[in-house]
């Protein structure tokens, strides 16, 4: 298959994920695995920006008022890999969290200085969030880039079914062809 049909092929099953996306996410709900997607977004979004933008006080205030929502975050984050992915989970988890560091900091290269003026707002907008669910809903809502698309529903267990589990890797949006 050329390079080409490769990329509608992956542009159509993105499409089609999205859209059953919508669907699911009125089905079930705001599941643990979703929210801990999202506020794995938010933490390392602002990460990258910390380091780019010399931010880094700012980006330690933050895990430290939050520290324990991030860390229940990571606990469900584990729970969704091990369940999903089984003896794979870690390495799984690591290439997530890799890939997610870099679509991140790709698209920060891109934007270039108004990158810096983009995010930086978004310490002052999470040091006002009071909750966990605060947290959650707050990362739901920003416009934050993914590597990859996960079923987050419910996860299936690997071992059962190993058949239900869909993982299809999106190339985001600021990704070049």
């Amino acid at each position: 298959m050329s390079f080409l049909m490769r990329r509608i092929a992956a542009g159509v099953a993105v499409a089609a994920l999205l859209g059953g996306q919508a669907i699911a996410a009125g089905q079930c709900g705001i599941s643990s695995a979703r929210q801990a997607f999202d506020v794995q977004g938010l933490k390392s979004e602002l990460m990258v920006t910390a380091l780019s933008c010399n931010a880094q006080e700012r980006y330690n205030a933050f895990v430290e008022r939050f520290r324990p929502d991030l860390n229940a975050q990571e606990v469900a984050l584990n729970g969704y890999f091990r369940s999903t992915y089984g003896r794979g989970a870690q390495t799984a988890h690591d290439d997530y969290i890799t890939q997610l560091a870099n679509v991140q900091s790709e698209r920060g290269l891109k934007a270039g200085t108004a990158f810096c003026q983009q995010r930086v707002s978004m310490f002052d907008e999470v040091s006002v969030l009071r909750s966990a669910s605060d947290l959650g809903g707050y990362a739901e809502a920003k416009d934050i880039v993914q590597p990859a698309s996960y079923e987050t529903c419910s996860a299936p267990s690997a071992a059962g079914h190993p058949g239900r589990v869909r993982r299809i890797r999106a190339m985001s949006r600021t990704h070049k062809n």
